[in-house]
């Protein structure tokens, strides 16, 4: 039997220093970056994603970003197939995986494994949308009551996207969604998960906020934005599709709408603050949900709060057997 080694996850809401932290425990430990967040996946959107600089990586190899063209779909199953790959050529490699998790339904898709729902139908979406369009939300809301009475009292009628997939999943599996869902799932098999969770006073982290969003816009992401604009109206392949999902990313949409002479400046600035607080409050709320997580009160490029990490994390490797495993040189 191959032995379960070590897979530190580090979890918090967006602007709590999980990037700084992955380094450090990476570097401390031999290890390797892993990205798991659903905005990092996107090529061309930088700034506002977030992503750590070359210059930040001091050196850590990171995975699982620039890895689409703005046009592109990706799913949770996406993801843990990438993320699996990465995990068998880290074990192979002798490297410790240490995860930056961001978006919680990536992450649970990885360690918890996903139920066997039918891929999209995308032809089918559109229709569904076209109806939809034609007679309303609350239409397709009554076409899944009939479907799956269960998956329709949990999903409001307004949330057509999930009235969508749950309609789609019951067309083209057969059964309803709510089964589906109840099926067993096949967990990640060899690893030993350590959950490391930031948790940061919430006027602090929304300081943090508001701070992170000035340092963006002065590092140039109103000229990312507005290249970005440049080039899909002069027709680049790689982003004619810019309206879709990535501009709808918190600061992209509302840049847009400034450049677009929608919305002053300074209202754009004070809508991406207030959409990302609300947007921490969900990752806060997803992650305080997980099992097992051993929580630090404190931002994870703090050196007290990351020094305290990297101690626990120590007597984890202890207790596991697996300290030899990771270089604990510093």
């Amino acid at each position: 039997m191959t032995p379960a080694l070590p897979l530190v996850a580090i979890l918090g809401p967006t602007a709590s220093g999980k990037s700084a932290l992955a380094v450090r425990v990476a570097r401390q430990f031999g290890g390797e970056v892993v990205l798991c967040d659903s905005t990092q996946l996107y090529r061309y959107f930088d700034i506002g994603t977030a992503k750590v600089p070359q210059s930040e990586q001091q050196g850590i190899p990171h995975h699982l970003y620039d890895l689409l063209e703005p046009h592109e779909l990706f799913t949770a199953g996406d993801y843990r197939r990438r993320a699996i790959a990465v995990l068998a050529d880290l074990r192979k490699r002798g490297k410790l995986p240490v995860f930056t998790a961001g978006t919680g339904l990536y992450l649970r898709a990885l360690l918890e494994g996903l139920s066997d729902a039918p891929s999209r139908s995308e032809a089918l979406r559109q229709r569904l949308r076209d109806r939809s369009a034609r007679r309303g939300p609350r239409h397709l809301h009554r076409i899944l009551t009939r479907l799956d009475p269960a998956s329709a009292a949990r999903i409001a009628p307004q949330d057509s996207t999930k009235v969508i997939r749950a309609i789609e999943i019951c067309m083209e599996s057969g059964r309803p969604m709510s089964e589906v869902h109840r099926q067993p799932r096949e967990k990640l098999q060899g690893y030993r998960i350590i959950k490391i969770g930031l948790a940061p006073p919430r006027q602090f982290l929304y300081h943090r906020i508001a701070q992170r969003t000035a340092a963006m816009l002065a590092a140039g992401w109103l000229e990312e934005v507005r290249a970005l604009l440049a080039r899909s109206d002069a027709g680049h392949s790689e982003v004619t599709a810019l309206p879709e999902k990535p501009f709808q990313f918190i600061g992209y949409s509302e840049l847009r709408a400034h450049l677009q002479g929608e919305l002053p400046l300074e209202a754009a600035v004070a809508a991406i603050e207030q959409a990302t607080r609300r947007y921490a409050k969900r990752q806060i709320t997803w992650f305080r949900r997980e099992e097992n997580v051993e929580w630090f009160a404190g931002f994870g490029d703090d050196r007290e709060t990351a020094n305290a990490v990297l101690a626990y994390l120590i007597t984890q490797f202890q207790e596991g057997g697996s300290l030899t495993s990771v270089d604990s040189s510093g």
